[in-house]
């Protein structure tokens, strides 16, 4: 039964540094190679750096943006949250406050809901991103803005892969000493 126990043990535990190894490699490639934010299920992950939108959305967490088409951009109402591009080309985060339609298209008056004020410029439908559609997890942003940067490529490359090397040294060191005890078993009977 000990045996059983320590076999599925060594089953999941490698089973779970590959998952780790594999998945950590697939996102920091595809963001690297991409040059963009990584992606999950066909939403983008951005990190959330203020507090402007707290509580419902806290400073270090990821959000779940869904990208929208061209004809999309004209279609929000008042109290959607969209992620547009600022014009310093920073993404920010807000709840819309107001639409108004110009001659020169869609306008959107925004604020962070833990702002006590609109923001000053409205925002242009053509410089929306995304949609925030309420998934957020918190603290992992700080983690994501690691990962992405080059210290944190090098450390989330080769810290799991260290771990599976030395796990995988371990069972083979452990598979060795149990051939080396049969042998030796072997050898008394043979006498």
């Amino acid at each position: 039964m000990k045996k059983r126990i320590l076999k599925w043990t060594n089953r999941i535990i490698t089973g779970v540094l590959m998952i780790l190894l594999v998945g950590v490699a697939i996102t920091v490639l595809s963001t690297k190679l991409t040059g963009g934010d990584p992606q999950l299920f066909g939403y983008e992950l951005k990190t959330v750096l203020s507090g402007s939108m707290e509580p419902g959305i806290q400073t270090g967490s990821i959000i779940a943006i869904q990208s929208v088409t061209e004809g999309e951009k004209s279609s929000f109402k008042k109290g959607d949250v969209i992620t547009f591009m600022e014009e310093d080309n920073k993404l920010i985060t807000h709840r819309i406050t107001d639409v108004t339609s110009t001659e020169n298209g869609v306008l959107y008056t925004t604020k962070g809901d833990n702002n006590n004020a609109d923001d000053r410029n409205p925002v242009l439908a053509d410089n929306i991103v995304g949609v925030y559609k309420g998934l957020t997890i918190p603290y992992i942003g700080y983690l994501i803005n690691f990962a992405q940067s080059p210290n944190g490529s090098i450390a989330f490359m080769i810290i799991p892969g260290l771990l599976m090397l030395g796990y995988s040294g371990i069972t083979i060191w452990k598979t060795i000493r149990q051939l080396d005890d049969k042998d030796k078993v072997i050898d008394v009977k043979e006498m």
